[in-house]
């Protein structure tokens, strides 16, 4: 689960599983929700983390995009895949990894808070020191080149405030009239955070940001600036793993994903090898052939940790005629924390918190997380579609999402800990993204619980679209989709 604020980075190539109408006779019985989520037990999803957290001991300690860890990780899922007879593939990607070894501002004798925009250029380690030139402040502040007229801004940093035009329309005019940096001036309280010029080709000249209040004490103390951004952006490509049953209607697709990468600081083991073991889990239990009326493809995406970079490629490259035929999407992203919760996503948005409901659909998922967890004694709670797991592209082309997790860094309230047990006012998961995100620190009780509701409403789905918590179909979606 990537980190909110995380900057977003630019993707490209069309990962596009070749499918067409499955003909294939099944080689199982009808898939049964209840027996499939009996049949993924707690020993088998221990045995996949056992082999994650050996790949990541043997490179380095982690998993992570671009590395052979995470090289290893794919070849482990698509062999386990392939050996299940799934039709597998491996497609790649590209993406641009922005790094930021430094980030520094003084004006006079003053040291202010300054973060780079992802693809900033960089200044070098040394920085550079230059005249802060403030542009003018009106309803497009530096949109416009006339913005700069009257100005001597050859060789200054320009200081300009944030609005209107994107941050590398600011950069681009600051670099044509000769600014040798820009600083962007944040209009609300607090640092400048997510901030990106879009993709590295845009970037022109260093640019930062820093809080309105740091602002306004720049424009007032005017004078010399040292900035110092000292930065690089790596172009590497990645792979995800997407797999599919050869039987069911492939104009109703039941997809199923969760990211393979960890941070580069640690093994990922439940972040997200909890995830990746119980789709794999559940994948193993369905088989590449069931019984069933809908199509089942399994995606592990990679690069999630760098901004969702593998589940938007892979949206992004299908034409609207393959997005249409996906029915639904579940997400599946930490199931095992040691200070475990039971959130399912929040697709009605009854909670009213954060963002609004999820596509047309999304609340009958929910349900059906909902029903099947409190039957077997669990209340759980919702969990706002906050954009930071790779639902987000999914949910930005109306296709109903759902699914269900344990909890990250944010903190067990004291009626969640009297529901589920656990420490109250602790974070989910103290081991979130760092080196004891390991297997010793996994909650084995909480990840076999949800790894069952993973597979159950795998199990519904695969099965039927329609009933009190199902989902468009057909041309009913597409006319969802549209009114949307």
């Amino acid at each position: 689960m990537r980190l909110r604020g995380l900057f977003t980075v630019g993707v490209t190539g069309a990962l596009v599983l070749a499918g067409c109408s499955s003909t294939s006779e099944p080689e199982s019985p009808p898939v049964d929700a209840s027996a499939l989520a009996g049949s993924v037990t707690e020993d088998a999803l221990v045995a996949h983390l056992e082999e994650l957290q050996t790949i990541a001991d043997d490179n380095d300690g982690n998993r992570a995009a671009g590395t052979p860890g995470y090289e290893a990780s794919v070849d482990y899922v698509a062999q386990v895949l392939t050996d299940n007879g799934f039709d597998v593939q491996t497609p790649e990607f590209e993406f641009h990894n922005f790094d930021v070894a430094a980030e520094k501002l003084r004006s006079h004798d003053r040291d202010l808070e300054v973060r780079a925009l992802s693809y900033s250029p960089s200044t070098g380690p040394d920085g550079l020191t230059a005249r802060l030139v403030p542009a003018r402040q009106d309803e497009t502040p530096g949109c416009e080149a006339t913005d700069y007229d009257g100005l001597d801004v050859n060789g200054a940093i320009v200081l300009v405030d944030r609005g209107i035009c994107p941050f590398s329309a600011k950069q681009q005019i600051a670099a044509e009239r000769g600014a040798s940096a820009v600083i962007v001036v944040n209009n609300e309280d607090g640092p400048m955070s997510g901030g990106t010029l879009g993709d590295p080709s845009a970037g022109k000249i260093p640019t930062g940001g820093v809080s309105r209040a740091d602002g306004d004490a720049l424009r007032q103390g005017g004078g010399d600036v040292t900035l110092t951004l000292d930065t690089s952006t790596e172009t590497s490509t990645s792979r995800n793993v997407i797999a599919q049953t050869t039987t069911g209607s492939t104009d109703d697709v039941v997809m199923v994903g969760a990211h393979l990468d960890s941070v580069p600081e640690g093994p990922g083991i439940n972040d997200n090898g909890t995830g990746v073991a119980a789709i794999l889990e559940t994948a193993v239990q369905l088989g590449g052939s069931p019984d069933a009326d809908n199509t089942v493809r399994f995606a592990f995406w990679g690069a999630e940790e760098l901004g969702l970079l593998g589940s938007e490629a892979y949206v992004t490259g299908l034409s609207e005629e393959e997005r249409n035929d996906i029915a639904l999407y579940l997400n599946f992203d930490m199931l095992g924390s040691e200070n475990a919760g039971y959130l399912t996503y929040d697709g009605d948005n009854s909670d009213n918190v954060g963002e609004g409901p999820g596509p047309e659909g999304s609340a009958g998922i929910e349900r059906t997380f909902v029903d099947y967890l409190g039957k077997n004694g669990i209340a759980a709670n919702g969990t706002d579609f906050d954009g930071r797991s790779d639902y987000g592209p999914f949910i930005e082309q109306k296709i109903p999402s759902g699914g269900v997790f344990s909890g990250a860094d944010d903190k067990k309230t004291a009626e969640e800990a009297q529901k589920w047990g656990g420490t109250p006012d602790a974070v989910f998961d103290k081991h979130y993204h760092s080196p004891t995100d390991t297997l010793a620190n996994i909650d084995r009780a909480a990840l076999a619980k949800n790894a069952s509701a993973v597979a159950y409403a795998v199990g519904v789905y695969a099965e039927s679209l329609a009933g009190p918590n199902g989902v468009p179909t057909g041309a009913d979606r597409e006319k969802a989709r549209a009114a949307q």
